[in-house]
């Protein structure tokens, strides 16, 4: 990939030195790595016992090799996921103008990084489009190659200043104009995915979920994200070893063997893609735990 400066790249970490190192290992595989800059920021325990586990992240990143450069910032206090990745794309989007975002429990495939940039630089001009995303769920129909849905999204993505100033963290402020426009429906995927619900958990303090309100904020802007026909990325993290979550494989298809291709289509929501993935929502939905339900929705499988 032929270009001066590629988009940094912000990894976020916690306490599961397993994942974060599938995590990495994945991402340095990209062919673009070495031309990437990487920022780490890694929480602080939020509780005595995970010092250990945090710890041993700690260590595994300050060793990360393969990179244009590598930073890792430390946090000094724990600010939850929700503060942290806030915080950390904030920091790296207004001082960079773009950036991509990955969390230690996303194994991207060797295409992720030159799909992001190349989607990066194809739509930077394109006011409506306020993101880019690496993963789609494995729906039983056809997707086109590329394309685009309202809204935002969280496993693998990339955006630019323009598209971050949007974000909203005030999540009742968000609730109040969905209401008010009477979107809720719509926003829920005609009740086929209960994003006002874990919105609501958001507001109660009950979910600490940055996605559902960067999500609404594009959703209200009427912004689109375009997404790739096959997943550039893999999560890894609904095995079981995370605090608020089962096992499940029902979200995750295989990693294509080549990268999408990035060419000219209608700046809109795609109608039978966005019919696939309701079909889908709908059809996985009632085999999911309560509480792997909300993982999937927007709930983080640790604390941080």
């Amino acid at each position: 990939m032929e270009r001066a400066v590629l988009a940094p790249v912000v990894l976020f970490v916690y306490n599961r030195p397993r994942h974060a190192a599938r995590t990495i290992e994945a991402l340095a595989a990209n062919p673009s790595a070495t031309a990437s800059d990487l920022t780490v920021f890694s929480d602080a325990p939020k509780r005595p016992a995970d010092r250990k586990a945090v710890d041993d992240v700690r260590s595994l990143v300050r060793g990360i090799k393969g990179f244009k450069s590598v930073s890792v910032v430390e946090r000094e206090a724990n600010l939850g996921l929700a503060g942290s990745v806030i915080d950390g794309v904030t920091r790296v989007v207004n001082r960079c103008g773009k950036v991509i975002v990955l969390e230690d429990d996303l194994v991207v495939s060797p295409f992720f990084l030159e799909f992001m940039n190349r989607s990066l630089d194809f739509y930077e001009q394109e006011a409506k489009v306020i993101s880019v995303h690496g993963y789609v769920y494995p729906v039983d129909g056809p997707l086109p190659e590329t394309f685009f849905l309202k809204g935002a999204d969280c496993w693998g993505w990339a955006t630019w200043k323009r598209g971050w100033d949007l974000f909203e963290p005030d999540g009742g402020r968000l609730l109040k104009e969905l209401q008010d426009r009477g979107l809720v429906r719509e926003f829920d995927w005609n009740g086929a995915y209960l994003f006002s619900e874990m919105l609501k958990r958001q507001i109660k303090g009950e979910d600490d979920s940055w996605a559902v309100r960067w999500h609404a904020s594009a959703f209200l802007k009427g912004r689109l994200t375009l997404y790739p026909g096959h997943p550039l990325v893999r999560n890894i993290g609904a095995d079981g070893s995370g605090t608020h979550v089962g096992r499940t494989d029902g979200y995750f298809g295989s990693l294509p063997a080549t990268a999408p291709s990035i060419t000219s289509i209608p700046i809109e929501a795609n109608a039978s893609a966005a019919k696939e993935i309701g079909k889908f929502f709908r059809r996985i939905r009632p085999s999911l735990p309560r509480r792997l339900w909300r993982r999937l929705t927007g709930r983080k499988g640790r604390a941080a």
